[in-house]
């Protein structure tokens, strides 16, 4: 199992409460592991989930340290390495030692407004007068996935600036951008570079995602979301006010996410949207999907005064 802030928690995926007991939680095990094994009519995933879901809290010590969030790593969603729970703040310059000496330009806060979100759902889930750390691993693990998904969300952003920081001057990226004043959508991050325009979209559904007829599909993702169709509408409705015009639509994930580096939408009016593997980002940013597609630098240039007007952030 990921340790991503929104992945099902291996009680919800033995589908019991945190707090029953070591009984009750060896016989739910026991009932899905029969139900969910391909003998029986389970599938492989199922029944590998049942499997790792108890390797966490089979035993009781290792429940313990389950509950506290012993485990519970920041890395597993941001690529950066190191613990002691989730940073609340966004630091542009963390992976400085890396990359380019120069860093690109970047404008907003990556992730902000998830966080305030997560922060207010979680204080109001602690109960009023708590003094507890909200970004305890222990609390964060316990909360319901709602919340925890507003963290995922968080941190994924966040990683995705961190990774097109270090691709030097050539590049601006704008963060937590407003569609328009009327509605709640927001684009995750404009980026412009030598390669083009992007709009990309920073996620973790905590479960592994896939291309099908031309859409994201996996566990994490609800029924009636539509990753790739929501952003090329945020990005159309951005770009018909600014009067610019993106190169391509981008959906990030973690690298364990997705099963290929990368996957290309085929046809239809999303053809040419790609969603990626975190770490490959950078080079599609700095290459392009398609280098007949490249703007010259003279262009990326003169795009960026008109995107720093038009640009109002969330």
């Amino acid at each position: 199992m990921t340790d991503s802030p929104a992945a099902p928690s291996p009680y919800e995926v033995l589908g019991v409460s945190a707090t029953v007991s070591q009984d009750e939680l060896r016989r739910a095990y026991r009932r899905l592991a029969r139900a969910t094994h391909p003998d029986t009519g389970g599938t492989a995933a199922a029944f590998q989930a049942v499997q790792a879901a108890w390797e966490l809290v089979g035993d009781p010590e290792d429940r313990a340290r389950y509950d506290r969030g012993e485990s519970l790593m920041v890395d597993a969603v941001s690529g950066e390495s190191g613990g002691g729970g989730f940073s609340a703040t966004f630091h542009a310059t963390r992976a400085s030692a890396r990359g380019a000496t120069v860093r690109a330009r970047s404008y907003g806060h990556p992730g902000g407004r998830a966080r305030e979100r997560f922060l207010t759902l979680m204080r109001e889930w602690m109960g009023r007068g708590s003094d507890a750390d909200p970004y305890d691993p222990g609390l964060v693990r316990s909360a319901p996935r709602e919340i925890r998904m507003l963290l995922a969300e968080a941190l994924a952003e966040e990683a995705t600036a961190r990774a097109v920081s270090g691709l030097g001057i050539g590049f601006t990226i704008w963060n937590d951008v407003a569609v328009h004043p009327a509605t709640d959508a927001k684009l995750d991050h404009i980026v412009l570079g030598p390669a083009g325009l992007f709009a990309v979209r920073s996620a973790d559904w905590g479960s592994e995602v896939k291309l099908a007829k031309g859409e994201l599909t996996g566990a994490g993702i609800r029924r009636e979301e539509q990753p790739f169709h929501e952003l090329h509408a945020s990005a159309k409705s951005f770009a018909r006010q600014a009067g610019v015009r993106f190169t391509g639509l981008i959906v990030v994930v973690p690298d364990d996410a997705l099963a290929v580096p990368f996957d290309v939408v085929q046809r239809g009016r999303l053809s040419g949207s790609l969603v990626v593997r975190r770490s490959l980002l950078p080079k599609i940013l700095r290459d392009g999907a398609d280098a007949a597609g490249r703007e010259s630098v003279d262009r990326a240039f003169e795009l960026r005064p008109r995107l720093q007007e038009a640009v109002r952030f969330v």
